[in-house]
């Protein structure tokens, strides 16, 4: 089955980085995908980039994708009228339509993973999107689909370093407040259990960081570490999870360390997404576990400053791109839905 890719802002660098992956396509062995988005506004974004490609419009619900050298696109019933890097509210119907018919096409097997490209969350703000993120709609989304509650939990997979924050997009001054043994305990299962299912890892390894420097050095310098992080890493032991730590992030992250290790549990936010992108910054992956679909999407924002201008790289949508194709490899060999 082919993977569905979402349109993303039409006025960022979404379109512009997947036609650049399309126009690579022979050099990378590209799997097969179809792009949910305006044909139009794809088209003229291929002559603004000089590049000139040619696109289908296709039927999802056709068996097969054409054999031809066409980018094959499912038409959006939304109306686009994107200029590069001028961001319009008016364009958040069809942005949220090509997220929510990918999900669709996913769920219904007629694409086996889901790649999303870039949104900007002001702009759909603008227009009374009711979700903080990307992730939360997805999350609902599959709620919808399955009817139970999905906890989606973050992770950014390169080649050097997978890490996952337990809590997100939070200011730093509420990370402590927000952290407990619960949240971590249940964000390292769910993240154990897909390394395992969707990865392919049968034994994880998961290391645990600290929230203070040095881990607290046994509490002088903060006391979560012993009151919340180390139960919640005996909890998971318990349970038969290869967890340990609290690790000092200071020292987490070099090589020697890293070969120790399938996945970095980190407190918060910039704690895992900093080394990850200081690490493989173009080649890194964001993709979301605990959803009961595969989603994989660039590390990277809409980029606003830098559409229709050429400059945008589509090496970490290309990554996103294989990615979801191995994962999807992965579930379809152990039988997994």
């Amino acid at each position: 089955m082919p993977l569905a890719v979402t349109m993303g802002d039409p006025s960022g660098i979404g379109p512009d980085i997947t036609l650049a992956m399309w126009d690579k396509r022979r050099d990378i062995a590209l799997p097969a995908f179809y792009v949910l988005a305006c044909p139009a506004l794809l088209h003229d974004r291929s002559r603004q980039l000089g590049l000139n490609l040619r696109i289908r419009e296709i039927d999802p619900e056709e068996p097969t994708l054409p054999a031809d050298d066409c980018l094959p696109v499912v038409p959006l019933t939304n109306a686009v009228q994107a200029v590069a890097g001028a961001p319009d509210a008016g364009n958040a119907k069809a942005i949220v339509e090509s997220i929510e018919r990918a999900v669709s096409l996913t769920v219904a097997g007629k694409a086996c993973a889901l790649v999303t490209n870039p949104i900007a969350k002001s702009v759909l703000y603008e227009s009374g999107f009711q979700y903080p993120g990307h992730t939360e709609f997805l999350a609902e989304l599959a709620t919808r689909h399955f009817g139970t509650v999905c906890r989606p939990v973050m992770m950014l997979a390169g080649p050097k370093l997978r890490a996952v924050p337990v809590t997100i997009h939070i200011p730093l001054r509420q990370v402590p407040d927000q952290l407990s043994t619960d949240l971590i305990v249940e964000t390292a299962r769910i993240t154990a259990a897909d390394l395992r299912s969707r990865f392919a890892i049968k034994a994880p390894r998961l290391a645990v960081s600290g929230v203070n420097p040095h881990a607290g050095e046994s509490g002088s310098l903060g006391h979560e570490e012993e009151e919340i992080i180390v139960p919640a890493i005996k909890a998971l032991q318990a349970i038969g999870i290869n967890a340990f730590g609290p690790l000092p992030a200071d020292t987490m992250f070099h090589d020697a360390a890293r070969a120790h290790y399938d996945v970095a549990i980190c407190m918060y936010h910039d704690q895992a997404l900093i080394p990850a992108k200081a690490l493989g910054f173009d080649d890194t992956v964001n993709t979301t576990l605990g959803l009961p679909f595969i989603r994989t999407s660039p590390d990277h924002g809409t980029a606003f400053d830098i559409a229709g201008s050429g400059s945008a790289r589509a090496t970490s949508l290309i990554a996103a791109i294989h990615l979801a194709h191995q994962l999807a490899s992965n579930n379809s060999q152990q039988g997994v839905v």
